[in-house]
């Protein structure tokens, strides 16, 4: 989930290049994040299975990551699925906000555009081909 079109972009090439780009659903701002997560709204006849993980912004607009965060880790059925906080902020309280809420990582955006690209492509490889999900996990392969 994520509002910046050049930190989008550089995410999806970054994912594409060690082929993770599949299955891919993009939120643009926390409430169309939700309706994702939770098969409400435009995604109320979405397929079933959650994603392998979720990159999500901090600074969403409409409702914030932390919003987003908590509600998913408060659900029963959706608090197993790994989200990882993507963002800019470097303020302790956000981090610390997002542990409290469950986070399972606080990943702060690097400037530099290799950086970047080299931190996208890890937690790819990462969540997506090293991390074992939990028995019984319903899994659609987005990402």
């Amino acid at each position: 989930m994520e509002d910046s079109p050049r930190d989008l972009e550089l995410t999806l090439a970054a994912l594409e290049k060690c082929q993770l780009a599949n299955d891919i659903v993009i939120a643009r701002d926390g409430a169309e994040a939700v309706d994702y997560l939770f098969s409400t709204g435009q995604y109320a006849d979405r397929a079933d299975g959650d994603p392998t993980v979720v990159l999500l912004d901090l600074k969403l607009p409409k409702i914030d990551g932390l919003e987003v965060l908590e509600r998913v880790k408060r659900d029963e059925k959706l608090r197993h699925i790994p989200i990882v906080m993507l963002t800019s902020s470097r303020e302790e309280q956000d981090l610390v906000r997002s542990y409290e809420l469950g986070v399972n990582a606080f990943v702060v955006k690097p400037v530099e555009f290799n950086e970047f690209f080299k931190a996208i492509q890890d937690l790819g490889v990462f969540w997506a081909l090293l991390n074992e999900p939990p028995p019984g996990y319903r899994q659609n392969g987005a990402n």
